[in-house]
């Protein structure tokens, strides 16, 4: 009789099924945010543990919808699909994450309890469904576009960020779905998944997410009434990273380099929401 996995062991299991490298770097910009818009530091830690559980969730749900397409194109790299832990196992501390992310946003108010519930379903609804069809990047655009919303519903004085935070959020939202899923383009056909990015194809894919990082880094220039010398810089980095992405993808064929690009200028859009700081909140 094979012996039960020890409590650690399910933990490790879990935890590498949660995604955490996008949960902590999720995190990490929520943190940052909080902190350049003057949150309370208590209002900072919750609101990071409860972003991080949040992801972690999502991340906990996505390898649980897919631990059979996984078992099928024989992902060595993700736990479920190896059956190092049972699938109801992973739903369960699915389910227990995501109710421990909601139980502290309510702490930091009902329209931060509100927002993040939103953020949470569209993630979920991606891995439920979503993902397969031609609106896939929709769940991306939605819980992006709120990330800035979840900071600034989390200060003493709540309100909703302003308009150019949203299309920021949103532009890193799509730029991380259309360039996130190429690698697995061909084991994703193979079992059925046709998201946006599939019909779009890898060129295409990777141009619109450059263009996209660009109106974003353009909306976060021109939305605070006075840009920092800062603010110019970085918007200079993130746009010409964007624009090197761009070039590339349409030189040859989209691979590691223009997903790194992408990514960097992604990163770099953080930076510039950051830099703004108090025009978040006001």
């Amino acid at each position: 009789m094979t012996a039960a996995p020890s409590p650690l062991r399910v933990a490790g299991v879990l935890w590498r099924s949660t995604h955490p490298g996008p949960s902590v770097v999720v995190t990490a910009i929520a943190v940052v945010l909080g902190s350049a818009a003057g949150l309370d530091l208590w209002r900072i830690a919750v609101l990071g543990a409860a972003i991080l559980l949040g992801q972690l969730s999502v991340g906990l749900s996505n390898d649980a919808f897919d631990a059979a397409r996984d078992r099928a194109n024989a992902r060595a790299d993700k736990p479920l699909a190896r059956g190092d832990v049972a699938v109801r196992t992973a739903w369960i501390a699915a389910g227990a994450t995501v109710a421990a992310a909601l139980v502290l946003s309510a702490v930091l108010g009902i329209g931060m309890l509100v927002a993040h519930l939103i953020a949470l379903a569209s993630a979920w609804a991606y891995n439920a469904r979503l993902k397969a069809t031609p609106v896939s990047v929709l769940p991306f655009i939605v819980s992006f576009g709120l990330l800035p919303s979840l900071v600034t519903l989390s200060a003493a004085d709540p309100r909703l960020a302003p308009a150019w935070a949203w299309v920021a959020g949103g532009a890193i939202g799509v730029a991380i779905h259309l360039t996130n899923v190429l690698p697995d383009l061909d084991d994703d056909a193979r079992t059925g998944i046709r998201g946006l990015p599939h019909r779009l194809g890898r060129t295409v894919s990777a141009v619109i997410a450059a263009l996209a990082l660009v109106a974003g880094a353009v909306a976060v220039l021109a939305g605070p009434t006075s840009p920092s010398t800062l603010g110019w810089i970085v918007f200079a980095l993130a746009a010409a990273l964007a624009v090197a992405g761009l070039i590339l993808a349409l030189v040859r064929p989209p691979g590691r380099a223009v997903f790194r690009l992408v990514m960097l200028a992604a990163l770099l859009l953080c930076v510039q929401l950051a830099v703004t700081g108090q025009s978040l909140v006001g």
